[in-house]
Parts: structure tokens; C-alpha cells; sequence
């Protein structure tokens, strides 16, 4: 309990007993307030008004031309980016993840609480009113005597007490004055906590929504691996019957046909380890739509979904609309106002606080005016040793304003990172795509060619396993960057905060 100062004290007196006093107390109580709400209205509030703090700025990005400096935005609306791709299934999958998702729910549940805690800190403007009733039964006692006690029943003895009952009702109204400003600078923190929590909850959406379109891109990509082992098994199967008639006719050794059947048989093991790949993202999707594994199934297809085109020019706004940005800047925010509360500690707290009701020890004339009884008055409160409580709260308040100021900061570059990264990767992903087609054109024209010559038994069956090998990569390596491609697709979606809606100048993508 700190040491206070009192200054004024309420007063206590039987309403029958002082005539006129309870008027004269409630003219006096009306001018103090007045005066009490014009010295809140007149002050500032203790502590540093908010200034957004300077952060690393760039006029553009390295890697894509229309870019300027950021400010958050994260209200701005960000439309349904996953429809981008063009996918019905994978639209549903969304819709299923906003309703179901567990993490969401956490997010969703830490909101209301920080926007409950900031209703609360609203609550403290307004005065506090209470009802108080109840009875009380007391002893005294000592001494040889006959008593009689309020019931009218005598009791004597050496033991004897006198006992008493007593009846309370009592109505008390109290009010702190925000003179300087501490619940004004509390209130400003809880909503700015209130204002970062309810970003920290559209980035798990986003950051679930991104985690769910990835793995369903990787999914089908997936399925499109399956099918070219599929079609590629059964080429082997051909050639590996061809080598086996060609070894019964004695055109060909028996090397050419265990070179046949090894080759069969590696690319049915690679096609049977997709499987397990596949199993396990269908299991991640699972999750996030909030079903068990056991509950959920998604049937093979042939189609991968659409490249999204990239805009030509993307304005830095879109940046903007990122809320972990927002987050940490609202955080800064909060712990500037926290500041203000710990100073607001060094200056005295104002309360004005007034009782009224009755007291009687017999029930039957409880509630009658001879009963009344009231108190009212204001009361300073002021610490005046802590032993440096006071100051180290002040500091442990800056401290932490100076914390989420660097967060700030690093959340701010690792935005700029992160979107750099992104369309770097797009961009040398795109000129690998195109190269790797020149390539797998080449590879596809020698496999025919050397089949061709093989069945003329121009060449032996080891050029065609060396081909047939090289063409099977180029096949899954181009399929691997479209996979890549999509995931970077999404994650710079997700780096530019959701989408580019609006933008013009799309650029189309090279497949």
C-alpha cells in the first residue's frame, strides 16, 4: 500500500441531525466538479503525443519500376486475390479455411479480448455506482451483570455480553478525474493494442490464406508430376518390350534388356514416392479448413491452375496494406501512450465520492428518515516515497516505446526484403522458364530420333536410356518451375499485403 497524501475528507453526518447541511454539501460538491472537469478539459496529457517513427525509406524498388516510400494502409480493402489463379476448388478451400481455421479462431479470440480491455479502459470516464446491503450482529462483553439485550431477552452471568444487530443500506457513487490526462493516455493505449490486434488477426488470415494456396498449387503440381511418371511408365514399358522382342529375335544382348526393365522400374518407384509428397499436403490442407485428415480428400486432376499475370508497375500503396506493418506500428503507438500513464504516477489523483442510505438495528424502522445517513466530499491521493518505484516504471515504459520502435523499423525493411526477393525470384524463375522449354523441345525432338534409330538397330539401347533419362528431366524440371513460379507468385501476393487490385499493364506469363 504506497503512502498517500489526503487532502480533503469526506464528511459524515445524520441528515435530521444538521438542517440545511445536505443542501449547502450539494451546492458545494456541484462547484467543485465544475471546476475539477475544467481544470481536465483545460490540461494536456502527461506524457509524449505520438510521432510516427522516422523509418528506412526508398524512393523505389530495385526491381520493379512506380515504387515510393510506404505509409500502412492495412484498411484498405484487398478483394479476393486467390481468384487470381482462376481455381473453383481451390475458391472453396478459401472459404472453408475463413470459417474453420483454428488459428484464425486464437486470432479472432485475442482480438475480443483487446477490444474488451479498451471498452474497459473507456469504462473509467464515467463514475462507479454501487449498492451495499446487509446485517451485522456485535458483542460486547465482561463482567457479572444481568444485560438485556435488543430483543428483549436478558441474559446474566459472569459471561454475559451485550449483543446488537444492525441494518445497512447504502448507495455510493465514485469518480476519478482525469486531470492529468493518465486515463485519457491508458485509454489511447488499449486501442491502439486493440488496433494491432485486430491487424495481427487479418495477418493470420493472410498468412493462412497464402499457407493453404500454396500448398493446393503444390498439390497439383503434384498431380501433374504423376501423370507425366504415369505416361512416361509407359513408354518404358514399350521400349522395354521392343529391347525384349528384339533379345528373343538375337538382334540385341541381354544387357539391353535388364537396361530396359532398371530404367521401368526406377521411374514406378519415383512415381510411387509422389504419392507420400502428395498424402502430406493433402494432410497440411486438411488442417488449415479445420477437419481431420481422415475427413478429407482431393481427387487427382490433369490441370495445374493459371500463372497470375504480374502488373507492369506496381505502386508502392500496396505495400501499404500490410498488417503486420500496421501492427507494429499501432504496438509503437500504445507504448508511447504507456509512457504518459507511468509519468501520470508523480501527480495526485482527484476523487469525488459520495454514500447515502440507511442504518438502524431494528428492522421495523429500518428505512425512516430518523435512520438517514450520508457522506460526501473529495479526496487527493498522492505518493510521496516509493523509493524510486515511480521512476523505474517510467524507464521500464521507455524502454519498452524504444523496443517497438526498432521492431517497427526492422518489420518495415523486412517488408521492402521480402517484396525485392519476390520479384527477383519472378523475374529470373520467368528467364529459367524460358530456357528450359528451348531445352525440353530439344530433348522430346532427340527422344523420337533416337527411338527411331534404335528400332532400325543403328544405335544401342544405352543411347536410348541416356536420352529417355534426359528427357524425363527436362519434363519434371519444367514442371518444378511452374511450381516454383506459382509459390513465388503467392508469396509476393502475400509480401505486398493481398492482391493488386486495380493495377493495369499486366504482364503475360511465359510458359
Amino acid at each position: 500500500m504506497k503512502p498517500a497524501l489526503t487532502v480533503g475528507a469526506s464528511s459524515a453526518r445524520d441528515a435530521f441531525a444538521l438542517p440545511g447541511f445536505a443542501s449547502r454539501a450539494r451546492s458545494y460538491s456541484g462547484r467543485l466538479t465544475l471546476l475539477a472537469l475544467s481544470l481536465a478539459l483545460a490540461s494536456c496529457a502527461i506524457g509524449p503525443d505520438y510521432q510516427r517513427p522516422a523509418s528506412a525509406e526508398s524512393a523505389q524498388f530495385k526491381q520493379a519500376a512506380g515504387w515510393k516510400a510506404a505509409a500502412p494502409a492495412d484498411t484498405v480493402l484487398r478483394g479476393n486475390w486467390w481468384e487470381l489463379y482462376g481455381d473453383a476448388e481451390l475458391n472453396q478451400l478459401i472459404e472453408r479455411l475463413n470459417a474453420n481455421n483454428q488459428s484464425l479462431a486464437s486470432a479472432e479470440a485475442q482480438y475480443r479480448q483487446a477490444k474488451a480491455l479498451a471498452r474497459g479502459a473507456r469504462a473509467t470516464f464515467f463514475p462507479t455506482i454501487g449498492l451495499d446491503t446487509g446485517v451485522s450482529r456485535a458483542g460486547q462483553g465482561g463482567g457479572d451483570s444481568t444485560i438485556g439485550t435488543t430483543g428483549g431477552v436478558s441474559v446474566s452471568g459472569s459471561n454475559a455480553a451485550q449483543i446488537s444487530k444492525t441494518y445497512d443500506a447504502s448507495l455510493g457513487v465514485s469518480w476519478e478525474l482525469d486531470i492529468w490526462g493518465k486515463l485519457r493516455r491508458q485509454l489511447e493505449s488499449d486501442s491502439a493494442s486493440m488496433q494491432a490486434s485486430a491487424a495481427d488477426l487479418a495477418a493470420v488470415r493472410l498468412s493462412q490464406q497464402s499457407e493453404l494456396v500454396q500448398s493446393y498449387l503444390q498439390l497439383r503440381v503434384l498431380d501433374e508430376q504423376k501423370r507425366l511418371l504415369d505416361e512416361t511408365v509407359a513408354a518404358y514399358q514399350q521400349a522395354f518390350r521392343i529391347a525384349e522382342n528384339q533379345y528373343k529375335a538375337g538382334i540385341v544382348p541381354r544387357s539391353d534388356v535388364t537396361q530396359a526393365l532398371t530404367q521401368l522400374k526406377s521411374t514406378e518407384a519415383e512415381a510411387v514416392d509422389l504419392e507420400y509428397q502428395r498424402a502430406q499436403l493433402e494432410h497440411a490442407l486438411a488442417v488449415l479448413v479445420g477437419v481431420a485428415p481422415s475427413q478429407f480428400e482431393l481427387a487427382a486432376r490433369e490441370q495445374v491452375p493459371q500463372l497470375p499475370a504480374v502488373p507492369l508497375s506496381l505502386p508502392s500503396t500496396l505495400l501499404e496494406r500490410r498488417p503486420d506493418i500496421a501492427a507494429a506500428e499501432r504496438r509503437v503507438i500504445s507504448a508511447n501512450a504507456s509512457i504518459g500513464v507511468a509519468k501520470a504516477a508523480y501527480y495526485p489523483d482527484l476523487t469525488l465520492s459520495a454514500t447515502g442510505g440507511y442504518r438502524s438495528g431494528s428492522l421495523n424502522d429500518w428505512i425512516s428518515s430518523p435512520n438517514r445517513f450520508w457522506s460526501i466530499g473529495p479526496q487527493f491521493a498522492m505518493t510521496l516515497f516509493d523509493g524510486g518505484l515511480i521512476s523505474s516504471q517510467v524507464e521500464q515504459a521507455e524502454a519498452g516505446y524504444d523496443q517497438t520502435v526498432a521492431d517497427y523499423r526492422l518489420t518495415v525493411l523486412e517488408g521492402f526484403r521480402e517484396v525485392e526477393d519476390y520479384l527477383v525470384q519472378l523475374a529470373v524463375l520467368e528467364r529459367e522458364a524460358v530456357v528450359q522449354q528451348e531445352g525440353l523441345d530439344a530433348a522430346r525432338e532427340s527422344l523420337r530420333l533416337i527411338l527411331n534409330q534404335y528400332k532400325a538397330g543403328t544405335v544401342e539401347f544405352t543411347d536410348v536410356v541416356s536420352v529417355q533419362t534426359s528427357a524425363l528431366s527436362s519434363e519434371r524440371t519444367r514442371l518444378t518451375l511452374q511450381g516454383n513460379r506459382l509459390t513465388a507468385s503467392v508469396q509476393l501476393i502475400a509480401a505486398l499485403g493481398g492482391g493488386w487490385d486495380g493495377v493495369t499493364e499486366p504482364i503475360e506469363p511465359t510458359e
